[in-house]
């Protein structure tokens, strides 16, 4: 499938990239890199996860995927992905249970490594990072019981962040040194969170001392995101189109103060960048490429993909 150029502008520094469709299919969500450069990625509308690989080819990687959220290939080649429990998409029921599991890529043998805290189910595992020691933190956004958990291992699950502390946690992602944690709210009611969190993160893989990294209020804040070698993190955020009153509605106080894109934050909380997407929803993004200078970026039916001048974490 050929790339076509949508000829849109990286805004900061001075000079360009452009930013360019690497394919499309529906609804896409939850990119992930291997080290060979292939992207997965899932497509909800179908309840696929599907295979961009490193030459271009696109193909469905597993059908009847169980509502694939935030996914990530670990060091050992591994898949890991938070899972949704059963709902409806787009008026179809999609059976799913709610947890995290992992692939391994070479074999196909899927492991359930985290379904329950305390003998009580997850509702709706959405993103996922890892630290230098290999736990695996993620997010569920309940409304009704929303909360951060860590895994330091398949069935030890401890949580580190729950309401009323959180709202809607959604992204997540941790510092290149491992010292710092943050999470993006995605809280769309009315006075609703709709920031990033930065925590300490501490030896033990607990946190303390949150602050406000960034503030996306009024309008749609991140949904997931990325960290380069330098700290900086790449946040697919905001929307161009007011939903209200549509097919797509949802209840929702979101304004369209912050256009859809990828919001390029520094580690002392200032925007440095911005890219412009010209989709709805935007949902994620991943780095990969064989120098992880390839930024890929999930919205609406498409995959999206530039060049960036830092190389991006596997996290």
């Amino acid at each position: 499938m050929k790339n076509a150029c949508l000829c849109l502008l990286l805004l900061f520094p001075a000079f360009a990239q452009q930013l360019e469709v690497a394919t499309s299919v529906a609804f896409t969500e939850g990119p992930a890199a291997d080290s060979a450069g292939n992207i997965y990625f899932s497509e909800l509308q179908s309840d696929r996860i599907m295979r961009f690989s490193s030459d271009g080819l696109l193909s469905t990687y597993r059908e009847h995927a169980g509502v694939a959220m935030g996914m990530l290939v670990d060091p050992q080649g591994r898949l890991i992905i938070c899972h949704s429990a059963a709902h409806e998409l787009n008026g179809m029921k999609v059976n799913s249970t709610a947890r995290v599991d992992r692939t391994d890529l070479k074999t196909g043998k899927v492991e359930v490594i985290a379904d329950s805290y305390n003998g009580r189910p997850f509702s709706r595992p959405n993103d996922l990072t890892m630290d230098g020691k290999g736990r695996i933190y993620f997010t569920d956004n309940s409304p009704k019981d929303p909360a951060v958990y860590r895994i330091d291992a398949p069935g030890q699950v401890a949580r580190i962040l729950a309401a009323p502390e959180v709202q809607r946690p959604n992204g997540i992602q941790i510092s290149p040194d491992d010292r710092t944690l943050y999470m993006i709210e995605s809280n769309p009611v009315k006075d609703g969170a709709r920031m990033i969190r930065a925590y300490d993160l501490l030896p033990d893989g607990s946190v303390q001392n949150m602050r406000v990294h960034y503030n996306f209020y009024p309008g749609r804040g991140g949904d997931g995101m990325s960290i380069d070698v330098a700290g900086n993190l790449y946040v697919s955020g905001g929307m161009n189109t007011d939903f209200r009153g549509s097919s797509e509605a949802r209840p929702s106080n979101e304004t369209l103060d912050n256009k859809a894109g990828v919001y390029v934050i520094s580690p002392q909380g200032k925007l440095i960048r911005f890219i412009p997407v010209p989709e709805d929803r935007i949902t994620n993004n991943t780095f990969g490429g064989s120098d992880m200078k390839t930024l890929y970026i999930t919205a609406g039916k498409t995959l999206f993909k530039i060049r960036t001048e830092l190389p991006g974490l596997p996290r």
